[in-house]
């Protein structure tokens, strides 16, 4: 029994979609969600830092895992400052007089 050319045209197309890494789903929501699920879904889809950026953001709130400890010290790690021998000192200064 042979495929009706439509039937052909969506398999090729799953096909090309396979091949990009992508694929087609269906999802259920309110009505009223209906841009925004397919606005975040297309910026999901393109490749570059807006898109990751985005998926962590997502998935970190879906988790609803706390971050990770040591973020700023890490943050502080990758500084262009590290290993620069820069000396920071401050003025010893006497307190001022508190009236009570």
């Amino acid at each position: 029994m042979s495929e009706t050319s439509q039937k052909r045209a969506l398999k090729a197309y799953r096909n090309r979609l396979g091949q990009r890494g992508m694929a087609r789903f269906e999802v259920l929501g309110l009505d009223a969600d209906r841009e925004l699920i397919r606005s975040l879904a297309k910026r999901l889809a393109e490749t570059g830092s807006d898109a990751t950026r985005l998926r962590a953001t997502v998935n970190r709130n879906i988790a609803g895992a706390p971050p990770k400890k040591g973020g700023i010290l890490a943050a502080l790690r990758r500084s262009p400052l590290v290993g620069a021998e820069w000396e920071v000192t401050r003025p010893v200064t006497k307190g001022r007089k508190v009236n009570l």
